[in-house]
């Protein structure tokens, strides 16, 4: 059996719809696991560049947000960990469709996060690669 997750899926929502960076992109959560989350990201007109693609910011937000929820699963919503670096590969571009958006903890240091988020549409197609690093400023300031 695994391990317990330090929150629920209801308070990842929760928190989705109720954070001012995250509600205007109206993600929603699809499902999470033991240092892992996967968001539901809706298609937004007012989201799309110009020549109707999905906007870039939209898949680094959702990379960044997802991250930020998987390290929640391992360390409960008050975690105060914050994005230090992120490498974003854009592989394929979506037009006016809905995507998933997974990312996955690497390694959960006492300092430093380390994990990866991929963006893909519906059926699976790749889109967006992202590797992340996260901070834990409660222990930097500590050190």
């Amino acid at each position: 059996m695994g391990a317990a997750l330090a929150v629920t899926a209801s308070e990842l929502q929760h928190l989705l719809s109720e954070t001012k960076f995250t509600r205007g992109y109206g993600f929603q959560l699809h499902s999470i696991g033991d240092g892992e989350c996967t968001l539901h990201v809706p298609f937004r007109e007012d989201l799309e560049r110009p020549g109707g693609v999905v906007s870039g910011q939209v898949y680094m937000a959702a990379a960044d947000v997802a991250m930020w929820l998987a390290i929640m699963t391992k360390r409960g919503k008050d975690d105060p960990s914050v994005t230090v670096a992120m490498q974003t590969s854009f592989i394929r571009s979506a037009r006016r469709e809905d995507l998933r958006c997974s990312a996955k903890l690497l390694k959960l240091g006492k300092r430093l996060i380390h994990g990866v988020a991929a963006c893909a549409t519906l059926d699976g197609t790749l889109l967006t690669h992202h590797t992340i690093t996260y901070m834990r400023p409660d222990e930097a300031a500590a050190e």
